[in-house]
Parts: structure tokens; C-alpha cells; sequence
């Protein structure tokens, strides 16, 4: 039986995103947090809206999604993930859940994302990467490209790497890390993009902009001259969404703080 104590309950979510409208609820729409609120809702009609750390677009996959609410039911994190589960169509799971402190927001919490960007250098189309990679020709200067990745590392004006609709006025973000890495498919060619926060599509004018050098759509130092310019038009082509992965959140977590299931 419930009692009146609120208790917040942390998230590790999982989806893929070819089905729905992106994270955010829209009228109409499928999306993300419409999907998990309707699963929290029917183990607790009284929890909290679903807060999510990132607001991912239609089409972008995630694995590490972090998801917060507050509910009035004593559920142990066991419970939350087998009963979510059975409520979650087959795109989107509940791979963890941990207590936390009512009002808990991963959003506020986030110290920084790793999103992983895949491209499959091939001359045909490949069914298995479909819905995960973006598909491109095999005459990639990888090289060049690593070049350009090198220059997003480090605290910079994005500007010129935002998409129309941000209306964010401080565009300063800081690259940890913008690394190529081959795949186990030794066709995939994976950008790992680990930053404190991301402006609107960020990761995918990176990625694109690098794509273009590297297939000489664009001369080398397009990045630098982006970064410099404050300019989306010397930047390059928008990455498609359904290459992106949201791999993880790193969280600051508070003191009072309960165990995660599965540890």
C-alpha cells in the first residue's frame, strides 16, 4: 500500500529511436517520455512527470539515457525495473533504477554526455546498419578527418555547429574528447563525442562537417574556420539522426543516494 512519502527513482533507460518522435512529449505524437510516463503511471497513477537529461531527436538511439520521477509507492529498484519492463513496448528498456532524493533532475545533474556517431564506409546499402549508421562512400580521408576532430577538442564557441531553432544565447561548450574509432564491422567508423553539454544537433553538424573534409566536400580546417566565425553556414552538412547514440550520462550524484539494480 502506498503511503504519503514521496521517493525519487533514478533511471537507466535504453531505446531505439526509429519509432518515435524523439524524447520530449508532443501532442500527437510518439515520443520517448510519453512512453515511460504511461509504464510509471500504471504502477503509480500519482508519480511525477518523467525527467529526462537529454532531449533527444526523433530518430536518435540511446543506451545510457538517464530518467528521473517521484513516486509516493515503496517499490525497491528490482521492482521498478521488472515492472516497467512489463508495461515497455520492445523499443525501450529499463536496463537500471536506483533511490534518489524526491525532485532529483539528471538534466541539473549532468557533468557531461558521451554520444557515439556511426558511419558505415560503403559502396552499398547494408540492411543491419539501416536504422544505425549513415551510410557513405569509401573514399574517406580518415586522416583528414581525424585532423578536423582533433580541432573541436577543448572549450570553444559552437555557434556555427547549432541548428535553426536553439535559442540558447550562451553557446560556449566544452569537447573532452573527439575520437575515431573503428567498430568490430572494420567498416564502421564510430565518432565518440564526450562534452559537458551540447547545443541543438551539435553532434551531428560535427559529424557532418568532418564527413565533408574527409570526402573533400569541404577544404581542410572547416572546423577551425566554423569555431572562429560563429557561422552554421561554414560548418557542414546536418549528420541523419539515426547514426547517433546517447552512450551515456555522467551524473553527480547526491549524498542520500540508494543502490543501483542491476549493480
Amino acid at each position: 500500500m502506498a503511503d504519503e512519502r514521496e521517493r525519487g527513482v533514478l533511471l537507466e533507460v535504453a531505446y531505439d529511436g526509429t519509432a518515435f518522435h524523439g524524447w520530449a512529449a508532443q501532442s500527437g505524437a510518439r515520443t520517448v517520455q510519453e512512453t515511460l510516463r504511461g509504464a510509471v503511471l500504471a504502477m503509480d497513477p500519482r508519480a511525477s512527470e518523467v525527467r529526462g537529461a537529454s532531449r533527444t531527436d526523433a530518430g536518435v538511439h540511446a543506451e545510457g539515457q538517464a530518467v528521473a520521477f517521484d513516486s509516493s509507492r515503496e517499490i525497491a529498484a528490482r521492482g521498478w525495473v521488472g515492472g516497467l519492463n512489463q508495461h515497455l513496448p520492445a523499443d525501450v528498456v529499463v536496463r537500471a533504477a536506483r533511490p534518489v532524493p524526491p525532485g532529483y533532475t539528471p538534466r541539473y545533474a549532468a557533468r557531461a554526455k558521451r554520444y557515439r556517431y556511426r558511419v558505415l564506409v560503403d559502396s552499398v546499402r547494408d540492411p543491419q546498419w539501416r536504422t544505425r549508421a549513415w551510410r557513405v562512400e569509401p573514399n574517406l580521408d580518415l586522416a583528414a578527418m581525424a585532423r578536423e576532430a582533433d580541432a573541436a577538442v577543448g572549450t570553444h564557441d559552437f555557434a556555427g555547429f547549432r541548428a535553426a531553432g536553439d535559442p540558447r544565447a550562451e553557446t560556449v561548450r566544452t569537447l573532452m574528447r573527439v575520437d575515431l574509432e573503428r567498430e568490430l564491422d572494420a567498416r564502421v567508423v564510430a565518432v565518440v563525442v564526450e562534452g559537458n553539454a551540447f547545443l541543438y544537433k551539435m553532434v551531428r553538424v560535427l559529424v557532418g562537417t568532418l564527413v565533408d573534409v574527409a570526402r573533400g566536400r569541404l577544404a581542410p580546417g572547416a572546423v577551425r574556420r566554423a569555431l572562429e566565425a560563429r557561422n552554421r553556414r561554414e560548418a557542414g552538412t546536418t549528420a541523419p539522426a539515426h547514426g547517433l547514440v546517447l552512450e551515456s550520462v555522467d551524473l553527480a550524484m547526491p549524498e542520500a543516494v540508494g543502490e543501483r539494480w542491476p549493480s
